[in-house]
């Protein structure tokens, strides 16, 4: 794999109803993006109505935005801005004068874009940050002004859509009472019910039963869920899935709540307090009238997209090669070309561990999916290297748990941090928190896959690839790994040999380990 060159510094913005942000990442030469920072305010353009004139608050809340917006920008020395306006701004009929505002005092040109090419740039977003298949998928997007939804599978989208249905705009047009009375659910829903008739249409042509949720309000609700459930979200929610019973459970807890009663949800964001109840209506009138079964959260959206397009035109023609087709294995691969990761090394800690697995798996009860994720660590398991050598193991738990590894729900991306970070030192004990606090069977197979794990690293001592072959023989009470070497086999006989007690006790066989 050639290293990538970086290309330009480039910062999306989503000029939403109710937030602005912007993410500032780095483009490279081989399609891929490196996010730098990203900032989000609060302007709630919507208040007074939306398809009015902006109100002189409001106008002045979102240059305001821009300004602390462009400040970060300049100080990251962007080479290019690009800035995307929705409903609010779209619709408003000062809307020219903001853009033009923010030409003539604040640097930044705004793109106001209709409401297909907001569900376009979506549609790719989500391409780019989820595990899909040639199955369609519905990706719903609720937004302030507007829902976007884009029926889509791994390749192509099938129907792009914009409804004038967001949060803020029902909130705005239904005024609902707090708490929320069953009369005005009920008109909520007809209103919904009706928008939706043309969506309903479409699925019959390409069915579905799974949701893909992007942007604040489904991450919000997405949130509260796993809280309510007891699911580790600290860190992402990209690819929790929770089902239509866990949705209505979490609904009947929570829609006769008033504001303050609702401030006091685990997981709820407490910018949201004030329109989140339409937007959880909106969610069950999916379940119910389109026939979901699921819902699947993306934390990837139309900042994502804009830069994802934006390659797209500027890489024209570009095929990326095997390790960037699959979101899962690019957002990998993006993390290890970050931490300038010592890739020989790690190719091969993967290769020999890969052996491994394949000979042992069925008898300690591990999975095909354990394999995948095994591999991943293994090829992450010394990125804590770009952090510090002392200790690199730990870092690279922390570097793997914060790094918003794409297509991953947390369960997995646990067991891949925890697995590189046992590669080496201590094996999982109760004294270490961050482990033992997950659930049981996690714990039982991150244990497993760090067993191979530090055996096959053991292999590669010398980080020289002496270890040309690996051949796993197994009996009743014993593992054998047979080893063709390039040169004297000391070192790593040695290296897999001090760390073979974990792989011992899980599969009850002693280890040999024999040059043939």
């Amino acid at each position: 794999m050639t290293t990538p060159q970086l290309l330009k510094r480039l910062a999306a913005i989503d000029l939403g109803t109710n937030s602005f942000h912007v993410v500032i990442v780095d483009l490279y030469s081989d399609g891929s993006f490196r996010r730098l920072d990203d900032l989000k305010e609060m302007v709630e353009l919507a208040k007074g109505g939306l398809g009015k004139k902006l109100n002189a608050s409001a106008f002045e809340r979102g240059i305001s935005a821009l300004k602390k917006i462009k400040l970060l920008c300049d100080s990251y020395q962007v080479d290019q801005i690009l800035a995307y306006a929705t409903s609010a701004i779209r619709e408003a009929e000062n809307g020219g004068d903001f853009i033009q505002t923010s030409i003539d005092e604040v640097g930044i040109k705004i793109n106001a874009i209709p409401g297909v090419i907001e569900a376009e740039l979506i549609g790719y977003a989500v391409q780019h940050g989820l595990n899909l298949s040639d199955e369609a998928v519905l990706v719903v997007d609720i937004g302030g002004g507007s829902v976007e939804f884009i029926l889509m599978n791994s390749h192509q989208f099938h129907h792009l859509m914009s409804k004038k249905i967001g949060v803020s705009r029902m909130t705005v047009r239904f005024k609902p009472e707090d708490p929320i009375s069953v009369e005005k659910i009920e008109e909520l829903e007809v209103h919904y019910t009706k928008q939706l008739r043309e969506l309903i249409q479409v699925l019959e042509e390409f069915p579905t039963q799974t949701i893909i949720g992007s942007s604040g309000t489904m991450q919000a609700i997405g949130q509260m869920i796993a809280a309510q459930k007891g699911m580790p979200v600290d860190v992402t929610v990209n690819e929790l899935t929770f089902s239509k019973a866990d949705f209505h459970q979490f609904y009947d807890s929570f829609i006769s709540l008033s504001a303050k009663e609702r401030a006091k949800v685990p997981g709820m964001d407490l910018k949201r307090l004030r329109f989140i109840n339409t937007g959880i209506i909106l969610v069950r009138c999916l379940f119910e009238k389109l026939g979901m079964e699921e819902v699947r959260i993306s934390t990837q959206a139309l900042r994502e997209g804009i830069i994802i397009r934006h390659q797209m035109s500027e890489l024209n023609g570009y095929v990326a090669d095997e390790d960037l087709q699959d979101p899962r294995r690019r957002s990998v691969f993006e993390l290890l070309g970050k931490c300038s990761w010592h890739e020989k090394h790690s190719r091969h800690v993967a290769s020999l561990a890969l052996i491994l697995f394949d000979a042992i798996s069925e008898s300690i009860s591990l999975e095909h999916e354990d394999r995948e994720l095994l591999e991943y660590a293994a090829l992450m398991h010394d990125i804590g290297y770009h952090i510090s050598h002392k200790a690199h193991h730990k870092h690279a738990l922390y570097l793997i748990k914060n790094a918003e590894l794409r297509g991953f729900p947390q369960d997995e991306i646990e067991l891949m941090a925890h697995v590189a970070r046992y590669h080496r030192r201590s094996t999982p004990k109760k004294r270490h928190s961050d482990f033992w606090n997950l659930a049981k069977p996690l714990r039982n197979r991150i244990e497993k896959l760090s067993a191979i794990m530090r055996v096959a690293d053991g292999l590669d001592r010398s980080h020289y690839q002496n270890v040309q072959h690996l051949e796993v023989l197994t009996t009743k009470k014993k593992i054998a790994l047979h080893i063709t070497t390039i040169d004297e086999a000391q070192l790593e006989i040695w290296g897999a040999t001090r760390k073979s007690q974990l792989l011992e006790d899980v599969t009850g066989k002693k280890l040999e380990i024999v040059k043939v």
